[in-house]
């Protein structure tokens, strides 16, 4: 699987990707890059076959799973068009609040997902990484292109301790 050899090794010299560069600070940016590869490894990993839902929190490492919100039902009286309706009708603010940390687990592994969420047409693969000072650092993805879906590889990196610059 070549996103996990990347995210243990980086890209071979004679790969190309359309590639996007995410930068962040934070006070150690080298232990950001190695939480966040630790937790991504571990979700692809498991890929295949993927475990259920109540398998993660063990199956992740403890600091991702309690920098996570809380799991909630959602009110069963709500149906799945009525949940979306509501969804739809929040302002633009709105759903850049809600789409920012902390995210629940469930939420996050459901763009991994290759059964029921968006894991077989994500919209970025780790590529490579590095600091790039004493409190900056940068991840690298490849995507299929311009825009892309950037809310699960931000929570990533806010919950291993960067801050997106």
């Amino acid at each position: 699987m070549n996103e996990l050899r990347r995210i243990r090794s980086g890209p071979e010299p004679d790969e190309r990707a359309f590639v996007v560069r995410v930068q962040f600070s934070a006070d150690e940016p080298d232990l950001v890059i190695e939480r966040a590869r630790d937790v991504l490894g571990r979700v692809i990993e498991h890929v295949d076959p993927w475990p259920a839902e109540e398998a993660w929190p063990q199956l992740l490492p403890p600091w991702f799973v309690q920098a996570c919100a809380p799991e909630r039902s959602p009110d069963p009286s709500l149906d799945f068009a009525t949940r979306l309706a509501r969804w739809q009708a929040k302002t633009w603010d709105e759903k850049v609040a809600a789409s920012q940390g902390p995210w629940r687990l469930s939420n996050w592994l459901y763009y991994f997902d290759p059964i029921d969420g968006e894991g077989d047409d994500r919209s970025w693969w780790w590529w490579d990484a590095a600091s790039s000072g004493p409190d900056t650092g940068w991840i690298d993805v490849a995507t299929t292109g311009w825009p892309y879906g950037t809310g699960s590889l931000y929570w990533l990196i806010e919950a291993s301790g960067g801050v997106i610059s």
